[in-house]
């Protein structure tokens, strides 16, 4: 078991962190936080405009230290955006502070959730398909290497999803309430 104050979600878009995440706080008692939305209320302005001033190094940047904050605060059930891991700093933000979960989808399932869905800026124009491949081939490793445990959403609505994910925390994630772990090894 991974001892941790909060549960993380990791994922493509469209895998369901958001809705699945509701339920997930709402089963554990916990506040849900929305990494990407968090970031639009402390900048002032949307995801897709810091894409658009700051490209996303910037975004990046602005999303690490986000996440530091949100990780040294009480417990929580944290929804990060899909690229959250693309960073090094959040990756072992995420894996020292949380005990992460990497909600898997395939492009298909992505593609039919995230058909009207026009707030994504790496969804903005072009082949989507291909765009979410590309995507799935770059993050899937990065996913892989920060998760304590890995859950298929596929066929299952955000509620039964939910469900079968809180039975399987139930018996594999130990809440702690300690201080923060170190992100870093001490010499």
């Amino acid at each position: 078991m991974n001892p941790a104050r909060h549960l993380v979600l990791v994922g493509p878009m469209g895998a369901g962190k958001t809705s699945i995440g509701r339920c997930l706080a709402r089963h554990f008692g916990l506040a849900f936080v929305d990494s990407d939305h968090e970031i639009e209320q402390r900048t002032g302005t949307s995801v897709t405009t810091i894409f658009d001033c700051t490209g996303e190094a910037g975004f990046r940047a602005r999303e690490r230290d986000t996440l530091a904050g949100l990780l040294a605060g009480p417990g929580s059930v944290l929804a990060t955006g899909g690229g959250a891991v693309l960073d090094a700093g959040s990756r072992r933000l995420m894996a020292a502070n949380g005990f992460v979960v990497h909600l898997r989808a395939d492009v298909p399932t992505q593609l039919e959730r995230l058909a009207r869905d026009r707030s994504r800026p790496l969804l903005a124009g072009g082949d989507r398909e291909a765009t979410l491949h590309r995507l799935a081939g770059e993050r899937d490793p990065l996913y892989a290497e920060v998760a304590d445990l890995v859950f298929d959403t596929r066929h299952l609505p955000a509620a039964d999803a939910a469900r079968r994910l809180a039975q399987q925390l139930d018996a594999r994630w130990q809440r702690g309430t300690g201080p923060l772990r170190p992100t870093e090894p001490t010499a």
